[in-house]
């Protein structure tokens, strides 16, 4: 038996300020979305590189409030561009931490926190 890559499901309330989160700031594209009718929740795949997120306004698919880290190859490249955008709503931090990493943080509009870590380089 082989375990495969996870894909993480984040709870978000507002369709707009998600898109404006997940495709403007941090520069995800959509993958797909997909509505049972019209004026029910949203259900969204969006990813970047190889990271897949799930975006939902289902109220029984997680709850708000959840911690992912994700791994990133050039972190600091990843702060300037995203620092560039001076987005209103956030202006993440990077910094080294105790176990080896450097990281940056960032919590969408919903709660929901993201941690983006790459190894220290030599």
């Amino acid at each position: 038996m082989a375990l495969g890559a996870i894909t993480p499901i984040l709870r978000i309330f507002d369709e707009a300020r998600a898109r404006e989160f997940y495709l403007g700031f941090l520069g995800f594209r959509l993958d797909w979305e997909h509505r049972f009718e019209p004026c029910l929740p949203l259900y969204l795949q969006v990813s970047r590189d190889g990271c897949i997120l799930h975006l939902s306004e289902h109220h029984g698919d997680c709850c708000p409030g959840a911690a992912i880290r994700i791994a990133a190859s050039d972190i600091d490249t990843y702060h300037a561009e995203l620092t560039a955008k001076q987005y209103g709503y956030a202006r993440p931090d990077i910094g080294d931490t105790p176990w080896g990493s450097r990281e940056m943080s960032v919590k969408d509009p919903f709660g929901n926190r993201l941690t983006f870590t790459s190894a220290i380089s030599s």
